[in-house]
């Protein structure tokens, strides 16, 4: 017969919360944590070496990220981030890579006080013949929360959105050279580039 012990200590272990759920390491997510996740895969018919060499030089992401307006590398681990905001702002922030796997993999952390906190995880996956599996993996803090978030999707910034356009873009630029964009009369491309 167990003892009252052994009832109270499988009663703590029910109780206890994991830091992280159950998910593969690629996108787990911290379960005490307030921050948005999304993630988001493309395949691109290239080699795993050429995607991971393109994106791993920064410099080249404003190519394929519409809401870049630049990135400042100043050393092989740390950047400064400038990115379109919704009403025509911006918002900036340091971010160090926290782990690289050369053709693997990326993974960063925004250093203290950006204003956006953000983490994340890129991941090149050779697909056979079939090129290379491309996954982002964002995790964020949407700046005034709930519904900060809810403007940015209004102003199609949220990162889910963008996320998904990205990766498209990303896979159009290397796959043909160039990025498709839609015909826009001079109203419609004032409003975007606002």
């Amino acid at each position: 017969m167990p003892s009252d012990d052994a009832h109270i200590d499988d009663a703590r272990l029910v109780s206890q919360k994991p830091p992280h759920d159950d998910a593969p390491p690629t996108t787990s997510k911290n379960l005490d944590s307030d921050r948005e996740l999304v993630g988001r895969a493309v395949t691109i018919n290239r080699p795993v070496a050429e995607l991971y060499a393109f994106f791993r030089d920064f410099t080249n992401l404003a190519q394929f990220m519409e809401n870049i307006v630049r990135i400042d590398v100043q050393d092989a681990k740390h950047s400064h981030w400038v990115v379109k905001a919704p009403g025509g702002k911006t918002v900036e922030w340091d971010a160090t890579v926290t782990d690289e796997r050369e053709n693997e993999s990326i993974t960063w952390q925004s250093d203290e006080g950006a204003d956006v906190p953000n983490s994340g995880r890129v991941t090149f996956r050779n697909a056979g013949a079939r090129g290379t599996v491309v996954t982002a993996t964002i995790a964020y803090d949407p700046p005034a929360g709930t519904i900060g978030k809810l403007i940015a999707k209004l102003f199609q910034r949220e990162p889910a959105i963008q996320a998904r356009r990205d990766l498209r873009r990303f896979k159009q630029l290397m796959e043909t050279g160039e990025v498709a964009t839609a015909a826009m009369n001079r109203a419609q491309f004032e409003k975007e580039d606002a």
